[in-house]
């Protein structure tokens, strides 16, 4: 087991999500899908550390790495590293990326297109150390082919890894995950459901206690 969620409730400054019952092991693909607004984000990055738990149960295996794609990417006007560069950067170069994307790397990343980009900082979360990785809205900026090669890059690492996906694009979901969460009920007030965790980090629990 890698993450549980069990009538796991969160948001920032008030509650935002409704209650989300999940279980994630290794070479698992968890999609999270809803309307907007209801608060899929906010539960990635409650998972993350950087969102606030309000309720229900939260549990993380002891000592997983967690690799992250928000939903747009920083990235610098100019940038003199190549796609290769930032992969070594953060740790990512011990797995073979999809070939659209291998023959690239030797280019400066400020020459890259935004989708070519997206799809570069995608394989960063993926071939990361991180034993769990969050996608949110991985599809941004892409178009068909690109949305191909993300296709692939998740499907290469998936045995390794287990993933929580957010994405509005449903085609996309069913393509990549082992099974799909739907958040469609609203949020519910603050201490409606005692908190309980386990397996956190330090960061993130004081950020649930707080």
């Amino acid at each position: 087991m890698i993450l549980r969620l069990v009538d796991a409730v969160a948001g920032y400054d008030h509650p935002v999500t409704p209650p989300v019952s999940l279980t994630l092991d290794r070479g698992e693909v968890v999609g999270l899908a809803g309307p907007n607004g209801v608060g899929k984000s906010t539960l990635v990055k409650a998972v993350l550390g950087t969102a606030t738990w309000f309720g229900g149960y939260v549990e993380r295996a002891p000592g997983v790495r967690v690799g992250y794609l928000s939903q747009s990417p920083v990235r610098l006007p100019e940038a003199p590293l190549s796609g290769a560069e930032l992969l070594a950067a953060v740790g990512a170069r011990a797995m073979v990326p999809p070939a659209r994307l291998a023959a690239k790397l030797a280019v400066r990343i400020d020459r890259w297109s935004g989708g070519e980009y997206q799809l570069l900082m995608l394989w960063a979360a993926l071939a990361s150390p991180a034993g769990l990785v969050l996608l949110d809205e991985p599809t941004n900026h892409l178009d068909a082919s690109h949305i191909q090669t993300a296709r692939e890059a998740i499907a290469a690492v998936r045995a390794q890894r287990a993933a929580l996906v957010v994405s509005h694009d449903r085609a996309f979901l069913a393509a990549v995950c082992t099974r799909v969460v739907e958040l469609n009920t609203p949020a519910v007030p603050a201490g409606a459901w005692p908190l309980h965790r386990t397996g956190l980090h330090d960061a993130a629990r004081a950020r649930v206690a707080g």
